[in-house]
């Protein structure tokens, strides 16, 4: 089992930053790929970014590539989400996701979640 924990969400405005933690227990957090998904108000979850288990081939969905940024710091069990020019299609519940094998894209192929954290985004 991997527990995960978001934080770090909040309310900024067009143009700001905002930087999301997720912190894994339970498992070697290095065998599992990481990545991060939101679902906005009345819409499926969408997949934003995955990390494999090396940190390397991330992918990032088209809408923000070139402004969010994941990580890993393998020493404190923690997958990190820098977010910039953030825009307000960027506003929703964030939510941290791992699985051993590569689940790409597909939240159905995620077997661990958070539960989330709440990014608003005002203009």
């Amino acid at each position: 089992q991997v527990q995960l924990l978001e934080s770090g969400g909040g309310l900024v405005q067009v143009g700001d930053s905002l930087r999301l933690f997720c912190v894994a227990s339970g498992r070697t957090f290095s065998n599992y790929a990481m990545a991060w998904f939101r679902q906005a108000p009345g819409k499926e979850r969408e997949f934003v970014v995955i990390s494999p288990w090396n940190g390397q081939n991330i992918y990032y969905t088209d809408s923000v590539k070139g402004r969010f940024t994941i990580s890993r710091d393998y020493a404190k069990n923690t997958v990190y989400l820098q977010m910039r020019s953030l825009k307000s299609e960027d506003t929703a519940v964030y939510y941290c996701a791992a699985d051993e094998s590569y689940a790409g894209s597909r939240p159905e192929g995620y077997d661990y979640w958070g539960q989330g954290t709440q990014v608003t985004v005002s203009s």
